[in-house]
């Protein structure tokens, strides 16, 4: 027997015993696959679990921010700020990474829904070089009417002067309970939010709104319980003259659309705070620059009363918007960090303005530009303080949503 016939003799062999043990081989049945489905009952993005009747939908955005902070000066033009490099102005990046969860599905209840939002934004001034941690910018669970969770105050459901910085007072979270009764595009809303003094009462928010196809108009009132917060009581901080009786504020606007032109939006906006209030209260300056003659831990000042109006228009993927607003602050104290004494800075009285221009590069790519300048005039007090202080700021940005 020759090599090529003991080579073809094997092959055969091997052919015939893998055949025989092929037909002992057992093949598991397929389980059926269940595809993911699209939910359509809430709008485009949303998909069932799989599994459950329960509709998700995840959603977000990237956004790159070059801000610039101009010089922030007194009427004897004395400089207030500086950068790392000794410059008196402050420019600088922002990064921030947005992720939103949106959870709903039907009951015999209504709606139940549950919202999540967690962000992370590094700041290249403050933190160079640093990775910024996630953290939990949002959540509340909603059924039919009722809303439970960290979210924005009912206060600033719809306000704003229609651009990005939107000049309108009490802008802030908070743990609320609340429910929105709502028909034929009325809805009346009551909100009770923790104002975080560890006692039984809480702050108290209501809310009356109506929107049409000519617009919307609405008319908010707040309870605000915390004032003894808000009163000055230590060498670091700000404060404000107030009691421990509480304190009430109203804000109302009225928003016309297309009245001016197609595509168009005009809108006024006012409030009234007949005590010093957190909800009636406003940033001296944008984006976090005070000067250091008003501690740096003032992220507020109480506003007595506040005017403004805005427009917006679009023209196609173009779109401009224009604000104003003017106010009056009530008296308040602060500490002297330059003479380490405290001292009444009075009241101020101030005005905003901000423009803006965005474009929608392309499809969920946006840029948006906008300037703003600020301006506040205190009257001393009791003469400690008498000065004015002005500061131009602007942003660009681009955000990639998704």
């Amino acid at each position: 027997m020759n090599i090529k016939s003991l080579l073809l003799g094997s092959a055969a062999a091997l052919v015939a015993v893998t055949g025989a043990r092929a037909a002992d081989v057992i093949v598991p049945v397929e389980e059926p696959v269940e595809y993911v489905r699209v939910c359509d009952v809430y709008g485009t993005g949303f998909y069932y679990i799989p599994g459950t009747e329960t509709c998700l939908k995840i959603g977000g955005y990237v956004r790159f921010k070059y801000i610039v902070n101009g010089p922030l000066q007194d009427d004897n033009g004395a400089d207030f700020l500086s950068n790392k490099e000794g410059d008196d102005y402050r420019a600088y990046s922002r990064v921030r990474v947005r992720l939103n969860f949106d959870a709903r599905e039907e009951t015999e209840l209504g709606t139940l829904r549950a919202v999540a939002r967690v962000q992370a934004e590094n700041n290249a001034y403050s933190a160079p070089n640093t990775d910024a941690a996630y953290a939990m910018d949002l959540g509340y669970i909603q059924l039919g009417g009722l809303t439970m969770g960290y979210l924005d105050t009912l206060w600033t459901d719809g306000d704003g002067l229609l651009t990005d910085t939107d000049l309108a007072v009490g802008d802030f979270q908070v743990n609320r309970v609340s429910y929105t009764y709502a028909a034929n595009g009325f809805t009346a809303a009551l909100s009770l939010e923790d104002d975080g003094t560890g006692d039984f009462a809480p702050d108290v928010v209501g809310r009356l709104a109506y929107e049409g196809g000519w617009g919307s108009v609405y008319l908010a009132g707040s309870y605000d319980e915390r004032v003894d917060a808000f009163t000055f009581a230590s060498t670091t901080g700000f404060g404000i003259d107030g009691d421990s009786d509480g304190a009430f504020a109203l804000k109302g606007a009225l928003s016309l659309k297309d009245l001016v032109a197609t595509d168009s939006e005009l809108k006024f906006e006012g409030s009234y705070a007949f005590d010093p209030s957190l909800y009636s209260s406003i940033g001296i300056f944008n984006n976090g620059v005070y000067p250091t003659r008003i501690s740096t831990a003032a992220d507020n000042i109480a506003v007595e009363w506040q005017a403004g109006a805005g427009y917006a228009q679009s023209f196609g993927k173009l779109a401009v918007g224009l604000s104003g607003a003017y106010g009056e602050t009530f008296d308040f104290r602060d500490y002297d960090t330059l003479n380490a004494r405290f001292f009444d800075a009075g009241k101020a009285d101030y005005y905003k303005l901000v423009a803006n221009v965005g474009y929608e590069i392309t499809n969920n790519f946006d840029m948006l530009a906008e300037i703003s300048y600020a301006d506040f005039d205190f009257d001393g007090g009791n003469g400690a303080f008498d000065n004015s202080l002005d500061q131009t700021s602007g942003f660009i940005q681009f955000v990639r949503s998704f």
